[in-house]
């Protein structure tokens, strides 16, 4: 305690204690108790060690130096008695404190004395006793007095040791209850800060379930199946003959995981493109094949995507695809740290970059298009009311937008909230482009669109499932009437078992739209 009072800075221990007790919620007078202490340091280390005379002191210093003797704090050091005590007379009329009060004997002082040398009840001076008796009669007192507190201080030292080493024993108790106390004193912020911990945490790990590599799970769709190609199967652009050239520019999908075993949404997103676009090529870009592989991996969606000649499966390589782009040092700095979204953001960065370098169109690989999209350009399509979408993209390269995009993107990067990276830096960059608030004001503005969510999302994420409920022919026409491409929310219904031969809205578009590997999830499916 003597070394933590020497070594506490008395001008900033008051406010230091206070707001420590404020942080940690400690009741009011608590925080009134740490400030009356500090106080008190400051004010017996203003004392003087070692003072000339009794008279030097003045009361109040006096009783504190007694107050610290008392507790251990200062050992006794009784001061010298002088030869004789002066007397001493107040100022004439009130009673008021003198500048210096001449030490005297405490059991001498009258119990109706003030302290300031006046008796309280009439008012008149008090002048202190002056003789040889009185001063042996202090020595006396004195002597008694050291030894009490010498017992006193030999006393609170050993409990003081005690105590301490009970503190030590009962050390995890205490601070159990002291968050005890503190959480029940904020009840409701410490539960809303638990909840938004767990919310978080759980967030993280539910992403990670259903991100992670599913090798080993025993998935049916890697069952090794015979491929044949169709005759169905749409001929080469080289072999079109007749009729205006299509529009330059690829259909691109892109796989930033290391998965290589498609499921059977990734090969009906890119059959289905292949069949809609049968004089554009259809690049597949595949981060799992970019070690150096000359052959592809020998899974059945590979060999049925093979049979379409307009399509083409590539290694995806990062650090050419995003050189020359302000995205090149972002990527770097990413590869050295952890962050609990890497893939989707990775992916968004991919399609940026694509659509900037080359122009096209991208879709994700969970899209299956209904029509050709060659006549779009330029254009994204709108999720909701307020915000923007970038599973689906249109764009000529080098176009200033993308352009815009890839520096919003690095400009105010944000790793740990979702879609931040994606449709919310599309939905930014919209409103800047167009100077508007709100996505209700315009749709369309220097050469940019943002198409209604009937093209690409006729069905919101909130109601993924209706993909697996059973609809009628005509409801499917009535629901797909102004839609280009369908958006099925992979990220929701992955894992959803769907029943391949039933009118289910999911499996219609298969029947429709993809058939080759319609008939393989078929065959899958009676074969179980």
């Amino acid at each position: 305690m003597k070394l933590a009072l020497q070594h506490v800075s008395s001008s900033s221990a008051g406010c230091f204690f206070f707001f420590l007790t404020k942080i940690f919620g400690f009741p009011p007078w608590t925080r009134v108790s740490f400030v009356i202490t500090s106080l008190g340091v400051k004010r017996c280390r203003k004392l003087p060690s070692s003072p000339a005379s009794p008279s030097a002191r003045s009361l109040p210093a006096l009783r504190a130096v007694e107050s610290q003797t008392r507790v251990g704090l200062i050992p006794h050091q009784p001061p010298p008695l002088p030869a004789r005590l002066p007397p001493h007379r107040p100022r004439a009329g009130r009673c008021q404190p003198p500048a210096r009060i001449v030490t005297r004997a405490p059991l001498e002082i009258s119990q109706r004395d003030n302290g300031y040398g006046c008796d309280e009840k009439r008012g008149s001076d008090y002048k202190l006793p002056t003789g040889r008796g009185v001063e042996e009669k202090f020595l006396e007192v004195a002597r008694k007095k050291k030894a009490v507190q010498q017992f006193k201080m030999i006393t609170t030292v050993v409990l003081g040791e005690q105590a301490l080493m009970g503190a030590r024993m009962l050390r995890m108790p205490n601070c159990l209850l002291k968050l005890t106390r503190v959480v029940l004193s904020h009840k409701l912020r410490a539960l809303f800060i638990l909840t938004f911990k767990f919310m978080s945490f759980a967030s993280i790990m539910l992403y990670w379930r259903i991100t992670e590599d599913p090798k080993g799970r025993g998935q049916v769709y890697s069952l090794p199946v015979e491929i044949r190609c169709a005759h169905s199967v749409p001929p080469s652009p080289r072999a079109i003959a007749g009729g205006p050239p299509p529009p330059p520019g690829d259909v691109f999908f892109v796989e930033t995981s290391e998965r290589t075993n498609p499921s059977y949404l990734f090969t009906c997103s890119v059959e289905s493109a292949a069949r809609t676009h049968p004089g554009t090529r259809v690049v597949v870009l595949m981060k799992g094949l970019a070690n150096g592989n000359a052959s592809l991996p020998n899974h059945w969606g590979f060999s049925l995507l093979s049979c379409f000649p307009n399509v083409e499966i590539q290694p995806l390589d990062l650090p050419e695809l995003f050189s020359g782009t302000p995205l090149a040092k972002w990527y770097l700095q990413a590869q050295r740290r952890w962050e609990p979204y890497f893939l989707p953001i990775l992916s968004d960065a991919c399609r940026i970059a694509i659509m900037w370098k080359f122009g096209g169109i991208y879709l994700d690989t969970d899209f299956i298009v209904l029509r050709n999209l060659k006549n779009l350009t330029n254009v994204l399509g709108t999720q909701s009311k307020y915000v923007l979408n970038g599973a689906f993209l249109s764009f000529k390269p080098k176009h200033k937008f993308m352009e815009l995009c890839m520096q919003d993107f690095v400009e105010n990067y944000n790793s740990w909230i979702w879609g931040h990276q994606g449709p919310q830096l599309l939905t930014r960059v919209f409103k800047k482009w167009c100077s508007i608030r709100s996505l209700r004001s315009s749709t369309s503005c220097k050469g940019v669109s943002a198409l209604p969510r009937e093209a690409f999302y006729p069905i919101r994420w909130q109601d993924w499932k209706k993909y697996f409920e059973v609809v009628s022919s005509s409801e499917l026409h009535k629901l797909l009437k102004n839609t280009y491409a369908v958006h099925v929310w992979n990220k929701l219904s992955q894992g959803t078992r769907l029943e391949v031969t039933s009118q289910a809205l999911l499996a219609q578009l298969h029947s429709n739209f993809c058939p080759a590997t319609y008939n393989i999830m078929k065959k899958d499916c009676e074969r179980q």
